[in-house]
């Protein structure tokens, strides 16, 4: 069922002050969104007593919690509510970076679950608290934590291993992030009070049958499998071209780096559009051109479809942003945040490893190029269909 959405007005004046403690709260949460795993990526060669299989699976555990633990955000925010459950979720955050850190390698296994299995709470049901919380800013606020998410991330893989280094301990190097983990919880507290409970976020939600939902799914999908399949195998490009694993990494961080201010921006555009598919077709396009430069000629423009890859990667605060203007409840947005994020991640999965296998059955990067612009030509279309000015969702279900 479609409807036209309807905003509440602005906050009174005597809230703005818990306004902006939940904008900090909100912020402090996102920067802890992805160090806690990609400070392990930048460690995970130099951790002594792990097989090469521990390691492979340490990589791809992440994506794998967040397809099979976002799925319950919905049942948990019908019963606890949204605010209580990012509280939960943070919880889960902080004892999981500080186990993965205290003892031996299988310990390290059950911390990062934990820890990824709080992330994933909170990636899902983040979204429903910006649609609650700044209904008349939702593209300001989502530009800003997924750029601030964005950000955590660069900085976590850059500093992890000086810290470790300089502390002589990569425990240490990891256990760090255990602190600003601690940190976005104490900020968290004073909003542990759910206020989705009075404006029925506690209410049953079904999208299956929704073509917009599943679009945006597949949105969700196709751009989580560009950001790992970038994170995985963009230095290895680089220095498969020639380039030393120093400045391979370095273009990596460029394309990472770029795309902040554009994160920060991409939201406001999208909320301003009257429909989103334009601007996910030009984000997907920049991102489609990028790679075929990779493929083409790697060395020669290997900054410029840095900096292209990056800008590309901001269909995902496009994709943050759906969920609440395609909703008009936040049940609805957490419903269609689960449904997204959940199987979204799922169809992501599999795309650095059967990369990976490409690359090795092949011997070059022609055919698992050929097959990434193959999936931006989907996600341009499924762009098109979620970008659509409708509301779903909009009828509950008892």
């Amino acid at each position: 069922m479609t409807s036209r959405l309807q905003s509440r007005p602005d906050a009174p004046p005597s809230n703005l002050r818990s306004t902006v403690w939940l904008l900090v709260a909100v912020l402090l949460v996102a920067a802890n969104l992805r160090g806690g795993i990609t400070s392990l990526g930048a460690l995970l060669d130099g951790l002594d007593g792990l097989s090469a299989g521990t390691r492979s699976f340490l990589t791809s555990l992440p994506v794998l919690c967040f397809a099979v633990v976002g799925a319950t955000g919905m049942t948990l925010a019908r019963r606890l509510g949204v605010h209580r459950d990012i509280g939960v979720a943070f919880g889960l955050l902080v004892a999981g970076l500080l186990v993965r850190v205290i003892g031996d390698p299988w310990l390290l296994l059950v911390g990062t679950f934990v820890a990824c299995a709080g992330i994933a709470l909170a990636n899902v049901l983040l979204p429903a608290v910006v649609k609650e919380g700044f209904p008349n800013r939702v593209g300001a606020v989502t530009g800003a934590y997924s750029a601030i998410m964005s950000l955590g991330a660069a900085i976590a893989a850059g500093v992890t291993v000086p810290i470790a280094e300089a502390a002589g301990s990569w425990r240490v190097g990891l256990g760090v992030w255990a602190l600003l983990a601690a940190l976005a919880l104490l900020a968290w507290v004073p909003h542990l009070r759910d206020h989705g409970h009075r404006r029925g976020a506690t209410t049953r939600v079904s999208l299956w049958r929704e073509p917009v939902a599943w679009a945006v799914t597949i949105l969700f999908g196709t751009q989580s499998l560009f950001a790992y399949v970038v994170m995985s195998w963009l230095p290895s490009i680089y220095a498969d071209a020639g380039f030393s694993h120093a400045t391979a990494g370095l273009l990596l961080a460029v394309s990472i780096l770029v795309g902040v201010p554009v994160f920060f921006l991409a939201p406001s555009l999208a909320i301003r559009a009257s429909s989103q598919g334009h601007l996910v077709a030009v984000l997907t396009a920049f991102l489609a051109i990028g790679f075929a430069g990779l493929w083409v000629a790697p060395v020669a423009g290997a900054w410029v479809w840095a900096v292209l890859i990056g800008i590309g990667g901001a269909v995902f605060p496009v994709v943050l942003t759906l969920f609440s203007i395609r909703t008009a409840t936040t049940a609805g947005t957490t419903a269609l945040s689960s449904m997204g994020q959940s199987i979204g991640y799922l169809l992501a999965a599999g795309g650095p490893f059967l990369v990976g296998l490409l690359r090795e059955s092949t011997g070059s990067w022609s055919v698992p190029i050929a097959l990434l612009l193959g999936i931006a030509v989907v996600q341009l279309f499924a762009g098109y269909v979620a970008g659509r000015p409708v509301v779903i969702g909009d009828r509950a279900e008892d």
